[in-house]
């Protein structure tokens, strides 16, 4: 990409201060680590507080960890407040943290439900809820949601996860749409097959449920993908600094699939 091109993907992004959930590894941590690279001082906000610190000091470019969980209001709201402190303000949130278990519909109980829920929903509630509150004041801001190819369609064994993710994409083309009129933009962004921790985890799951070898469960990945490969936590990121960029700046209510041609619609 030429110099030019690269301007224009990240346009206005040089001096932004961003806050990034669940970055303190997977597709967080390369949103964190890309937007760094674009001029944005982050905050790597994770439940595992060592392992945002070691982010961070991996990361550079001024990048803090600070402490989060954000099924919880007042730790939500204690954390942006340092983030505030720290950086004088920031001006975008990726509402990225989740979480995932796997199960036949019928055998989901209900503290999975809930667990499930809690982060992947309710997290994304109470994150963009303090963020746009602090946006109103500014009269701008942009928050990005992590969603899922799972909010776009019902997986097997991940009805939970689905449901919850497609609750991420309501909220996210509602409050985009209340939102507007002050100048603050809401996307989301909905992964599909990402070579993460979690989804080694989800890989072994799913081979187990259906009584095949975790190789087969790879393939039949990698066959639904027409691009032909896993999905990295890169190619996710790479979408978010353009939706946080001037030049998304007519985008929002968006669930903008990554996924490879997986789902084009």
């Amino acid at each position: 990409m030429n110099k030019k091109a690269i301007e224009f993907y990240a346009a206005g992004l040089s001096g932004k201060r961003a806050i990034v959930t669940g970055a303190a590894s997977g597709i967080g941590k390369a949103i964190a680590t890309a937007l760094a690279q674009h001029g944005v001082r982050v905050a790597i906000a994770d439940l595992d507080v060592a392992a945002a610190e070691r982010a961070a000091l991996e990361i550079g470019a001024g990048s803090i960890a600070v402490s989060i969980d954000v099924t919880n209001r007042a730790a939500v709201e204690s954390a942006f407040d340092a983030v505030s402190a720290a950086f004088g303000g920031y001006d975008i949130l990726v509402a990225n943290a989740g979480v995932s278990t796997m199960r036949r519909a019928l055998d989901i109980t209900d503290d999975e439900w809930k667990f499930v829920f809690d982060v992947n929903s309710r997290g994304v509630f109470l994150t963009n809820q303090v963020a746009a509150r602090y946006f109103l004041g500014a009269n701008t801001g942009v928050i990005v949601n992590t969603a899922s190819l799972a909010a776009k369609v019902g997986a097997p064994f991940f009805a939970h996860y689905s449901a919850s993710k497609f609750a991420v994409l309501g909220w996210t083309q509602a409050l985009a749409r209340e939102l507007a009129t002050a100048g603050i933009r809401v996307n989301a962004v909905c992964p599909g097959f990402v070579r993460t921790a979690m989804q080694k985890r989800e890989i072994a799951w799913e081979a187990e449920l259906r009584g095949v070898s975790s190789e087969r469960v790879i393939a039949d990945y990698i066959a639904q993908t027409p691009l032909g490969r896993l999905e990295e936590p890169e190619d996710v990121a790479g979408v978010v600094v353009f939706l946080c960029s001037d030049a998304a700046r007519f985008m929002t209510g968006q669930g903008i699939n990554v996924t490879g041609g997986v789902y084009t619609t």
